[in-house]
């Protein structure tokens, strides 16, 4: 008799059973899902656990997951997982990167069901996934890179890590490969986003890659152990490799290389896109070249201007002790300091009524999802609030 290791009559903490939820969720619907996510955020994962097994599913749910709600090997799972260093990191967790999280969150997931949060993320490496992704570039590129491609890759990683940036990337061969190998030449940190299970190395020539990055870095998937690597899978892989960071950085690309999906999301998520141009004569960097000529990307040619473009807002938190007075006077300070998409969000503000993010969108020519997320961080950075009639700056900015 098949054994329901979620509900489970045994001993087992409540934490316990919230872990094998997820694990028993993210095998079965295997990637991003809308309706479970918002299931679970109605409900719990719990509930919603107990839902998709017993049949309890509206229509939204698609097939997939009806096909495969009876496997249940989240125990397995989570034994294969711990004994290769890993674990499944979910919302319950500290670890879980959830600022990053925040403009998947805010996508329509209408427009492309991929857009979703992911349920839960598979990990392994010692590294804390919220710490590791707390400043980072995505670097990706064309799988059959030149020599040229390989030269720039090792100059800007090399220089980005050891300014203590985590560098992030799909362990692709060519461009991808070069980023992780320099990350971990010079002793920095790395984080491989898979298409398929974090005990199937893909592809496999990269085994002994993988192994040396989840020994100091991290490598992730949202796919459960042993699930095989499809080709939708990549690109709603690529949605994480540009949540997970900063910015993303294209170093080499043909016109139909994948890294541009991953410039999509960037986009997308309001993340600076940008790229490393090429010989004219280089087919390998046609790609790039379009990117730039058609705004889609920014043109970089050394480390500093990658920091210049992708550094995040590093707005000091408001301080719950300062008095008043010094509140308002640093806070004035701070807005003096805003640049790009934050000074022109911030610009358009009202400091009286309010004002929708769409209407933001409007007004400053950027994308919703561009305001948005700075609008998070100028609430983070107290030059920001939300009232019924919308935002406005906050009254000590």
């Amino acid at each position: 008799m098949r054994r329901n290791t979620v509900h489970d009559a045994g001993a087992r903490s409540d934490d316990e059973r919230r872990r094998l939820a997820w694990a028993y969720l993210s095998r079965v619907v295997q990637g991003p899902c809308a309706p479970l996510s918002a299931l679970i955020a109605s409900v719990g994962v719990l509930e919603a656990a107990r839902a998709v097994r017993e049949r309890e599913l509206p229509d939204a749910f698609g097939g997939a997951v009806r096909a495969r709600r009876d496997i249940d090997r989240a125990d397995a799972d989570l034994d294969l997982v711990r004994r290769l260093g890993g674990r499944i990191v979910t919302p319950d967790d500290a670890e879980w990167p959830a600022w990053r999280m925040l403009g998947l969150g805010q996508l329509a997931v209408g427009r492309d069901p991929d857009s979703a949060v992911p349920l839960a993320l598979w990990v392994r490496g010692p590294r804390s996934l919220l710490d590791a992704s707390e400043r980072a570039l995505a670097v990706v590129g064309a799988r059959c890179s030149t020599g040229y491609g390989d030269h720039v890759t090792g100059e800007i990683v090399g220089g980005l890590a050891a300014r203590g940036w985590t560098v992030v990337s799909g362990a692709a061969f060519g461009i991808d490969a070069m980023a992780h190998r320099v990350a971990l030449a010079v002793g920095g940190t790395t984080i491989a986003v898979l298409a398929c299970g974090v005990d199937r190395p893909y592809p496999a020539q990269h085994d002994r890659l993988l192994s040396e990055i989840a020994e100091t870095g991290l490598v992730v998937s949202e796919y459960p152990p042993g699930a095989v690597a499809r080709k939708h899978c990549f690109l709603a892989r690529n949605r994480l490799v540009a949540a997970l960071a900063d910015g993303v950085l294209v170093v080499e690309a043909g016109m139909r290389s994948g890294a541009r999906n991953t410039v999509k999301w960037a986009r997308r998520l309001g993340r600076p896109a940008l790229a490393v141009p090429g010989p004219v004569s280089s087919a390998a960097s046609a790609g790039c070249h379009q990117m730039i000529r058609e705004g889609e990307a920014q043109l970089v040619t050394r480390v500093e201007e990658v920091i210049t473009e992708a550094g995040p807002l590093r707005l000091p938190a408001p301080a719950t002790t300062v008095p008043a007075a010094s509140a308002t006077v640093a806070a004035t300070v701070v807005a003096d300091q805003l640049i790009g998409d934050e000074a022109t969000v911030y610009t358009a503000l009202p400091t009286s009524g309010g004002c929708s993010p769409a209407e933001l969108a409007v007004r400053t020519d950027l994308a919703i999802s561009a305001v948005r997320a700075v609008l998070v961080v100028l609430e983070l950075a107290g030059l920001a609030i939300t009232e019924d009639t919308g935002w406005r700056r906050s009254a000590r900015s």
